[in-house]
């Protein structure tokens, strides 16, 4: 019966490999009515049935989810029938590239390296991860640089620069190490394979006043750890030499260097000493 068909079919390709594809409930379909999708990739395949079915508050079959799907040039056939009550209802048919409905991902790997002294920032990506596109060239990215309130200066209004680039980098003239940035970008396509809409953006990266004052915190919580361990070896050297020092035995009459008056002495004390041994000796023969 015309009318009984589904409406408003849709598939999208997100995070690589991944699909959903939906539709809507026909407006003459009744309570028992359900519906099934099939698909193939090519001419000289079968059709494959659905294996995880989107189903809505009644149970019926509403969408699918497919993963580990691959990107081709080929085009994609999907259908769609049903019954109810025991009686067929209208098939849908539809062929779709597949390329055309993918999702980008974010470009990856957003790092901002700025020199103060220059006044200049320079921003780097990497493409969108995808399953059929490995050059560079093939993607075109939209960067938007934001530079956001600071309420400790009391500036309430922000300013956007929004550019189109192609390549991996860009160069932000205008940056001041006293305001807070922040910097996200996505990806289309540049004349390849590549889907045509914008894909998603990537998570804010943020710089300047911030960056600045996380470094300095960095670096003097580096700090803080040097100084307290070099306090706790000089500590336990201490400690160390202390217990050396009171089991090694001390001599009882260390020598020293004698004083011209500590010379004298002596030598006078061995004249007298030996005065006497020689008037022991005389005594003894007499």
């Amino acid at each position: 019966m015309n009318g009984t068909a589904i409406e408003n079919f849709v598939c999208v390709i997100f995070n690589v490999s991944f699909m959903n594809c939906t539709w809507h409930v026909s407006e003459t379909a009744s309570g028992d009515t359900q519906y099934y999708l099939y698909w193939n990739t090519s001419k000289k395949e079968d059709f494959t049935e659905c294996q995880n079915y989107i189903e809505d508050n009644h149970g019926r079959h509403t969408g699918c989810r497919f993963q580990n799907v691959t990107i081709e040039k080929n085009k994609a056939t999907f259908l769609v029938n049903g019954s109810r009550s025991g009686q067929s209802i209208q098939l849908y048919k539809k062929k779709i590239v597949l390329f055309r409905i993918e999702k980008l991902t974010p470009p990856l790997n957003v790092t901002v390296n700025c020199t103060e002294a220059s006044h200049r920032c320079e921003i780097r990506w990497q493409p969108p991860r995808t399953s059929h596109v490995k050059r560079l060239h093939c993607f075109k990215y939209e960067i938007v640089i934001e530079n956001t309130a600071d309420p400790e200066k009391n500036i309430k209004t922000t300013s956007k620069t929004e550019r189109s680039i192609i390549g991996n980098s860009y160069i932000f003239e205008s940056f001041s190490a006293e305001k807070r940035y922040s910097v996200k970008i996505r990806a289309t396509d540049n004349g390849c394979l590549v889907s045509s809409h914008w894909g998603e953006w990537s998570a804010p990266v943020e710089f300047g006043k911030e960056q600045l004052g996380s470094t300095l915190s960095y670096k003097l919580f580096l700090l803080s750890i040097l100084v307290a361990s070099l306090a706790l070896f000089l500590c336990t050297v201490s400690i160390y030499l202390k217990k050396t020092s009171a089991t090694v035995p001390q001599p009882r009459y260390p020598f020293h260097e004698l004083s011209p008056t500590d010379f004298q002495a002596e030598y006078m004390n061995q004249l007298t000493n030996d005065e006497t041994e020689e008037i022991l000796v005389i005594e003894e023969v007499t």
